[in-house]
């Protein structure tokens, strides 16, 4: 018996050694990989920072303090980078009440023409806003991007690239020009590391109702499932967004928002070599400067912490021509709480403006208000220029005249469509029911209800308000004033005729009761 329990003994011995030296083996080859895959992604990030046409930035998004910089300010494609700025505009037309989730958008021939990416839908097809924000953010559709543009342009993406062009001016981005909603090539079309990142912050800091969507992994699109191009998002702990994208001319592009652990940056790597490439550098970036952002200002005062998207986003088929058909209710994104703070970020403020703000018209600023810099950063520190105080000018009728086209050389070979930079800012014939303006408009009280690229938008936007206002702007007089912007001309649509200061002011509260922001200011 002792010999057989010594068998035995021996037996388990052997069995315990073999499945101990099988697991050490398995750990081995597990660290191995893990090992090569840090020595490729190392390999990746250095070739990228030497890559010439390679820029980079990491801003520390709790206190706008530049962690890292590299060739921030120069001149790139932003290629999708683009639908960006095309998020941020809806994102705002939402929260202005223009436009709801549900709203409809249509799909012109020149939408469903646009090169892949795409959702496919056809000519005379519709979607609804979600699926368009869906479709961006993961598969970064140019006919969805280009559909929302030409809907909240009026109808026209050239218009509604100006005031793309316009609002980024707005927001700091001195050296962004927009000339398409979707970033397919356009030579004129140009951004900066820099401005990208200061959009990523915006977008943050001014819509994190709407911010969660940028999370979305997959979301299924009538009997299609679409899966994010984003592979750091849910593969690198923290990151919840933004954007990824390529064309030849740009290189491969990524704006990354990263949050864990109470720190918070936003990185932007720009002219990638190739996807892993670029993958790998915010990869290095991410973990070489989370570490010395801060912990502290802002908090998540400064930015809403974002719940978690759902892995799948379940939306209505599209409606396409002439076969409308009921659907279930759509999923939509987890969406994290509106902020009630704001950061210094050299951002321009959000929230309503007073019932009444007084001041000479030279004075005026578009747009919005910024707050005075209070560091040494470059991010923060660069002011927004203010407009120069110019004297306004009697707008005259002119023939229309385009915007420079690039040449065929010039354009990219990947171009998709290379007819999107016929910009146009002529004025049309007013019709009777408009006012025409004079160089200052009639003289008294005026109440402004907002600034438009071009003098035609200026009217439309009056006779929508004056529909809305009832017999507080019975007898007042729309009018549009020209002035020049940081190199822009933009028209400022204001009503006239108050008598005094409080017809003015009642007038305006009439306007924000129907959902329309304005101020009154003396003439």
């Amino acid at each position: 018996m002792q010999a057989k329990s010594g068998i035995v003994s021996r037996s388990v011995s052997s069995v315990s050694s073999s499945r101990s030296g099988s697991f050490f083996a398995r750990l081995l080859a597990i660290l191995s990989v893990a090992v090569t895959i840090v020595m490729v992604d190392s390999v990746n990030a250095d070739a990228e920072a030497a890559n010439p046409k390679y820029a980079g930035i990491v801003v520390d998004a709790k206190t706008g303090n530049v962690l890292y910089s590299e060739n921030a300010d120069r001149l790139q494609y932003p290629a999708s980078l683009t639908k960006m700025m095309t998020l941020y505009m809806t994102f705002e037309a939402l929260e202005q009440g223009r436009i709801r989730l549900d709203t409809p958008v249509p799909f012109s021939a020149h939408a469903a023409a646009q090169a892949p990416t795409k959702l496919g839908v056809r000519a005379g097809g519709t979607i609804t806003v979600e699926q368009g924000i869906l479709g961006l953010v993961t598969l970064s559709a140019n006919d969805a991007a280009t559909a929302l543009g030409e809907m909240l342009g009026g109808g026209s993406e050239d218009r509604f690239a100006q005031l793309m062009t316009a609002k980024a001016h707005a927001l700091g981005m001195t050296r962004t020009t927009y000339r398409n909603a979707n970033g397919l090539p356009n030579t004129a079309q140009m951004t900066t590391a820099r401005d990208q990142a200061r959009l990523g912050i915006a977008l943050r800091q001014h819509f994190p109702q709407y911010y969660g969507y940028f999370s979305t992994r997959a979301f299924k699109f009538g009997s299609r499932t679409i899966r994010s191009h984003n592979r750091l998002v849910g593969s690198v702990r923290g990151v919840d967004g933004i954007k990824t994208g390529y064309t030849r001319a740009a290189g491969f592009n990524l704006v990354s928002s990263v949050q864990v652990d109470g720190k918070s940056i936003v990185g932007v790597v720009m002219g990638g070599a190739s996807t892993p490439a670029r993958d790998a550098q915010m990869r290095n970036l991410i973990a070489t400067y989370l570490p010395k952002a801060s912990s502290r200002g802002g908090s998540s005062a400064l930015i809403a912490q974002a719940a978690p998207a759902p892995a799948m986003i379940v939306t209505p088929a599209p409606v396409q021509p002439q076969k409308a058909q009921q659907v279930a209710k759509t999923i939509t994104a987890a969406q994290p709480p509106v902020s009630a703070a704001a950061a210094d970020l050299s951002l321009p403020h959000k929230g309503p403006l007073p019932d009444a703000r007084y001041q000479v018209a030279e004075t005026e600023v578009a747009y919005a208000e910024t707050a005075a810099p209070k560091s040494d950063n470059p991010l923060v520190a660069q002011p927004i220029p203010a407009p120069a105080k110019v004297k306004t000018m009697t707008f005259k009728q002119q023939a229309a005249a385009a915007a420079p086209k690039p040449t065929p050389a010039s354009v990219p070979s990947e171009q998709g469509d290379t007819s999107v930079d016929n910009v146009t800012t002529a004025s049309t014939t007013p019709s009777p029911t408009r006012a025409a303006s004079t160089s200052n408009g009639p003289a008294g009280w005026v109440v402004q209800v907002g600034v438009s690229p071009s003098r035609q938008m200026a009217m439309e936007l009056l006779e929508g308000a004056k529909s809305k206002g009832g017999k507080a702007l019975a007898s007042a007089k729309p009018f549009a004033v020209a002035y020049a912007a940081g190199g822009d001309q933009l028209y400022r649509a204001r009503f006239g005729g108050f008598d005094d200061q409080r017809d003015a002011v009642n007038a305006c509260k009439a306007l924000k009761k129907a959902g329309i922001k304005c101020w009154a200011a003396a003439q």
